[in-house]
């Protein structure tokens, strides 16, 4: 006898808002972290366009200082908070009750709540531009006492930055919760895919340090309104408490933006060269030192504030440190394609190049991390150069690799795989073409968050803006392949890519073959 009531085929077949607003799911809650992470990814890029045009060439050309400063601010608060974030955590929700065995995450209603915070936050950041005296000014960072020169925008300025900071952290608990207590029987920790691992430990570095930034705000916004002195000099305060408070969540938090990509690129390697990802538990314990090394290297941001020798030299050695791990898991990529039965489709193209360029990257981070060095790189275009390219070729590119990667399985669609590799030659000929020339200018000392600048930088700069623009151009096309897959296109077998039978989407080398512990129940 049926027990299907009219609910039940109502259910079927939800309306939108039921479908998108109220939905618990968290497969559709993953599909609006990504869209919403796609569109605030053309927001920051169409910010950084703005920037790149002023610095075509000296002079100031097309926009006022004061909102020059307001579009760097907003360019870095919108691409972290706004973009990568959210695309990992889009990323989170529909993968891992998928590589776990779950039915959804632990907590859904949670779950949709920490994602509809994210479009009032962003709106509320994004109003302060129209407000009387601009918006932010005080670089990303927000260090005072430049910070607290911008006018009515500052309150909501930080309120949205708490918004942001609920909803990660609403979403990390819901990420350990699912992790720790929804896997299937049988699946160790150890047995666990690495986007799993890396997403388990990039939770409980959100759940530490955003509180940490959260109470840094409100120690700014409690200087301008209520008379504190935490970071004035004229009533008791200290200015470099604050870069110590902000950079002890600054610098987990930029590890947070890259370890989620590990993961990524830890699924997408192996299936491609047809073999087990080399050394799964040294990948495993790589990741968690790298989140523990993340604590205790903070002042490397601050080499140049005077603090004491011994300071510089520990932050120094322990920066150094991190690049061990790292190191580890560049090797162990490098071993999984050795010898590998390799092939060259879009989400692999992706991969081997963030592989490439998150190296580059990290070696410039290495000469950073010498102290006397960066007396010289500090707030210089080198810096810029490092960071976007741990970034942009790495973080946004793992990001493409996984759409690329997962999009079959999502959506019952094949992307275009022409389309695919026009847009990863396209960015990577541009994305090196915008940050390497920064290296140079850098070294040759051109000072960051400037809207003009000495003749002799003229060239480096003009091939940065040229080069920009033709990366934010690009994104026009994966915006594109993204829309015509999930609309329709040919249909994704079981066997997407081609000599690649038995790898899964969703399993990594290991988990070995399940070994479940628990019995089946025979009915």
């Amino acid at each position: 006898m049926s027990t299907t009531t009219v609910d039940d085929h109502h259910d079927e077949h939800p309306g939108f808002f039921k479908r998108w607003i109220t939905t618990t799911n968290h497969k559709d809650i993953g599909t609006l972290y990504l869209l919403f992470s796609l569109l605030m990814f053309f927001v920051g890029g169409a910010m950084a366009m703005v920037i790149r045009a002023e610095l075509y060439v000296p002079g100031l050309q097309w926009v006022e200082p004061g909102f020059f400063n307001s579009m760097t601010t907003m360019h870095a608060l919108i691409m972290i908070f706004g973009a990568v974030m959210p695309a990992f955590t889009g990323l989170a929700n529909w993968l891992i009750p998928m590589m776990v065995g779950g039915c959804d995450m632990a907590l859904p209603r949670l779950n949709n709540w920490s994602f509809w915070i994210l479009p009032f936050a962003f709106t509320m950041l994004l109003s302060t531009l129209f407000m009387p005296g601009g918006g932010p000014a005080g670089g990303w960072t927000l260090y005072p006492p430049l910070v607290l020169q911008t006018g009515n925008a500052f309150p909501f300025v930080i309120f949205s930055i708490h918004l942001m900071g609920i909803s990660s952290i609403m979403g990390s608990i819901n990420v350990v919760a699912t992790i720790l207590n929804m896997r299937a029987p049988g699946m160790t920790l150890l047995k666990m895919p690495l986007f799993v691992w890396t997403w388990l430990i990039t939770a409980y570095l959100l759940i530490a340090t955003m509180p940490v930034l959260a109470g840094a705000v409100t120690m700014l916004l409690t200087d301008k309104y209520f008379a504190t002195s935490f970071f004035s000099a004229a009533g008791g305060g200290d200015p470099v408490m604050f870069q110590h408070i902000f950079w002890f969540f600054g610098h987990p938090e930029v590890y947070i933006l890259i370890l989620p990509a590990f993961g990524i690129v830890s699924h997408i390697i192996p299936t491609f060269a047809r073999k087990p990802l080399f050394g799964y538990s040294s990948m495993v314990y790589a990741t968690a030192s790298i989140a523990f090394l993340s604590f205790i290297v903070w002042a490397h941001h601050m080499f140049t504030v005077g603090m004491p020798l011994v300071g510089e030299l520990f932050f120094m050695f322990s920066t150094m440190l991190i690049a061990v791990p790292t190191g580890v898991k560049v090797f162990n990529w490098i071993a999984t394609m050795w010898r590998g039965s390799m092939t060259f489709e879009t989400p692999m193209l992706f991969a081997v190049g963030f592989v490439i360029m998150f190296t580059l990257g990290g070696f410039s981070g290495l000469m950073l991390a010498i102290a006397p060095a960066d007396f010289q790189y500090h707030d210089t275009y080198f810096v810029v150069a490092h960071f976007h390219y741990v970034l942009v070729p790495g973080a946004v590119f793992a990001i493409m690799a996984a759409a690329y990667f997962w999009l079959p399985k999502w959506t019952g669609h094949m992307y275009n795989e022409t389309l695919g590799k026009t847009h990863f030659w396209l960015s990577t000929l541009f994305v090196n073409l915008t940050f390497f020339p920064m290296h140079f200018v850098g070294l040759a000392g051109m000072p960051r968050r400037i809207p003009d600048y000495s003749l002799q930088f003229t060239e480096f700069n003009t091939m940065a803006s040229i080069g920009s623009f033709g990366f934010g151009l690009t994104q026009l096309l994966f915006a594109f392949i993204v829309i015509q897959t999930i609309r329709g296109g040919k249909k994704a077998t079981d066997q997407v890519w081609e000599g690649a039978e038995g790898l899964e989407w969703t399993l990594p080398s290991p988990p070995p073959a399940h070994t479940f512990d628990v019995p089946p129940v025979i009915k």
